[in-house]
């Protein structure tokens, strides 16, 4: 149950109220921005909430619970404020958005309404509508494990238990093929494939802080190809600087032979194949557990 502060509480009781909303958006780098609906800058908690942004609330929905209810925001793309480039390139993906009513004539009197984290952001022509998702959303996420002859871990976590710090490296783009195909130098002393369904993350250049997953790695003359999953988002040009972090195939000869983990391999190496479901005895073949048809 939400506490109104008294001198909200006296505002809205009165005749005539002068109130608009505001969202405090902190994205996933750090960078914290502010927006509000109202028809100029508003300042509060040592931050300026942008009214040039264009932010506009759609009708949102509560509930009692742990359900999950949603509302989403629109606007139009500013350069002062949310850009076509900056969402293209993933950096409010995930951002935590604070919503808050406010008296824009007293800024003190305002109350937060919910707290909520940006979802899908859809794009149409100059204008962007996103998603606004309720915490309670990432109960619908799957927990447990997976009983699998594969390694379920995620590569450096804590039941993987490796040191990423012995397999990682810096490199420098040397050249650009496409937006998922570049050449890079400084990893001359790795073995091809190394960095095979590893993770790369630019320091420099226009793509500073985002990070793609590589689907292949490759050696040639004088540099090292690297192949993307998807497209990335931002321009990525000569010169800019990277650090690539090796990858893992969750096999268990891969943990043994290039991380020299296999006491701590999360999967299950010697579970029967499929073809074990097929073999049963019956009296007429030798019972070894061979598959009947192969």
């Amino acid at each position: 149950m939400r506490t109104i502060p008294a001198g909200l509480q006296a505002h809205l009781d009165g005749e005539a109220t002068t109130l608009c909303n505001a969202w405090r958006v902190v994205r996933r780098d750090g960078v914290v921005l502010g927006f509000t609906d109202h028809d100029r800058d508003l300042e509060f908690d040592g931050l300026t909430y942008l009214a040039a942004s264009g932010f506009e609330a759609s009708e949102t929905e509560d509930g009692n619970g742990l359900s999950a209810e949603g509302g989403d925001v629109s606007g139009g793309f500013s350069a002062d404020a949310i850009t076509a480039e900056d969402l293209s390139a993933g950096r409010y993906d995930g951002a935590k958005v604070e919503v808050f009513l406010v008296n824009w004539q007293e800024t003190g009197q305002r109350l937060l309404m919910r707290t909520a984290e940006l979802g899908e952001v859809r794009r149409e022509g100059g204008l962007f509508r996103a998603e606004l998702r309720r915490l309670t959303h990432k109960l619908d996420q799957v927990k447990g494990r997976i009983y699998g002859r594969q390694c379920d871990a995620v590569l450096g976590d804590g039941r993987c238990g490796v040191n990423l710090a012995a397999y990682r490296a810096t490199a420098t783009v040397s050249a650009v093929t496409d937006d998922m195909h570049i050449e890079v130098t400084g990893l001359s002393g790795f073995a091809e494939r190394f960095f095979r369904y590893g993770v790369l993350s630019f320091t420099g250049g226009a793509a500073a802080g985002l990070s793609a997953d590589i689907e292949d790695h490759r050696k040639g003359a004088g540099a090292d190809s690297l192949t993307l999953w998807l497209p990335m988002a931002a321009g990525v040009a000569v010169d800019d600087t990277l650090q690539v972090t090796a990858g893992c195939d969750k096999r268990f000869s891969t943990c043994k032979a290039k991380f020299n983990n296999r006491l701590n391999f999360q999967g299950f190496p010697h579970m029967p194949g499929s073809d074990f479901s097929y073999g049963y005895a019956d009296g007429q073949t030798v019972h070894d557990g061979r598959p009947l048809y192969g």
